[in-house]
């Protein structure tokens, strides 16, 4: 079961002091934007600022008004500047401005705009989870059931053994998935997925003990685990830069596609013992490719052939021709031999090609070594082993 989860956008004590960067404004931005349903704090600060995870520092405190960071469907918002810095104020749905009026009407957290689409995370707060081996070798798990089924759905009931005392008759149970490698580290293992298949209330106690399975997601096998509910509490929420340096890649994505989009909920190889926290804000960089240098390694064979060095010049439409058509040979010719496994010496010198940025996540879940990030902005393509550091 899902809790209720209320994401709120605050202000933290020092953050707007400790900023020495300028806000830079989008070249395009509005003078006032009225706030709609279905907005999320990081689309609306998109249309103002360029970096939006820097919503904070555009935000205007008024002290005299309770929450003032919470904006709500129907309200009005006004960029202005003070001593030349970009500032945004608030005038709730109906004209009223809260800098003016210090009585203002009281909003549930829930009606306010949420920083990012709680729905896309949602479903990753409190089931899916991250465990070290063993987690899942030391936890109960089904030796059988009623029927003696191998497999099993809702209403069956299952025998569990390793149980041991209780704190909470309702379990989750759960079924080791994959494997969490970190590429940067000859891909040592920092973690398992444990994935989530169903839920269990246990009736009686024992060696084995009584559950009855109360829902399920997909089969329930003999050997599944059983894990008590991950305690998640996310009621502040501060999209922000980490303080501290941060290094990692995109290891994972939840549904297994090669290509990641916006709005993809993907796994890090950062996690809370590396200072990660719920709202750091990453850049996304794709790894740099490699090309080779054929002309630097001809003019370098020139040289230690004691020849005289040589620049081809395609200066005419015949040559221009003729090049085109061998560079579509030979990079069909490349796509065989790498299929192969055959080296090309003719490829020439390889060259690091630099790392281009493709997109900006926000972290929502942290586990010891791993994350779950949420892509909020992409620029091309994002894939597996991508990079991720400050922003």
């Amino acid at each position: 079961m899902y809790k209720k989860i209320s994401l709120i956008l605050v202000l933290v004590g020092g953050c707007l002091s400790t900023v020495a960067d300028t806000l830079e404004l989008q070249a395009d931005h509005p003078q006032s934007y009225t706030v709609q349903k279905g907005d999320t704090l990081w689309d609306i600060s998109g249309q103002f600022l360029t970096e939006p995870w820097r919503w904070p520092e555009l935000w205007e405190v008024n002290p005299q008004i309770e929450n003032p960071h919470l904006i709500y469907p129907g309200d009005v918002l006004t960029l202005t500047y003070k001593d030349g810095r970009p500032l945004l104020g608030v005038r709730r749905g109906g004209g009223r401005n809260i800098t003016l009026s210090p009585q203002v009407r009281e909003y549930s957290h829930g009606d306010a705009v949420a920083p990012i689409p709680l729905d896309a995370i949602q479903p990753f707060l409190s089931e899916p989870q991250v465990v070290a081996a063993s987690t899942l070798a030391s936890s109960p798990y089904i030796v059988s059931s009623e029927d003696e089924h191998l497999v099993n759905g809702q209403g069956a009931r299952v025998y569990i053994r390793g149980l041991g005392e209780l704190t909470d008759s309702r379990f989750g149970i759960y079924r080791s998935g994959k494997v969490y490698q970190d590429p940067d580290d000859g891909d040592a293992i920092i973690g398992y997925e444990a994935l989530h298949v169903g839920e269990a209330v246990v009736e009686r106690l024992g060696d084995p003990a009584t559950a009855r399975i109360v829902s399920s997601s997909r089969e329930v096998f003999v050997g599944d685990r059983l894990l008590p509910h991950a305690d998640v509490s996310m009621t502040e929420f501060v999209p922000r830069a980490p303080g501290q340096p941060v290094a990692g890649r995109v290891i994972s994505v939840i549904d297994g596609v090669s290509q990641i989009g916006q709005h993809q909920v993907v796994v890090l190889s950062v996690g809370a013992s590396d200072g990660i926290e719920p709202g750091h804000v990453l850049g996304i960089f794709q790894s740099g490719k490699v090309a080779y240098d054929r002309v630097g390694a001809a003019l370098e064979r020139q040289r230690e052939a004691g020849q005289p060095v040589k620049v081809g010049n395609n200066s005419t439409w015949i040559e221009n021709a003729l090049s085109a058509i061998f560079t579509d040979v030979r990079d069909t010719k490349r796509a065989i031999d790498d299929a192969l496994g055959v080296e090309m010496q003719s490829r020439g010198t390889p060259v690091d090609l630099p790392e281009e940025r493709t997109g900006e996540l926000v972290v929502f879940r942290t586990f010891d070594q791993v994350s779950y990030a949420l892509v909020m902005e992409i620029r091309r393509p994002v894939h597996i082993n991508d990079r991720v550091r400050n922003p």
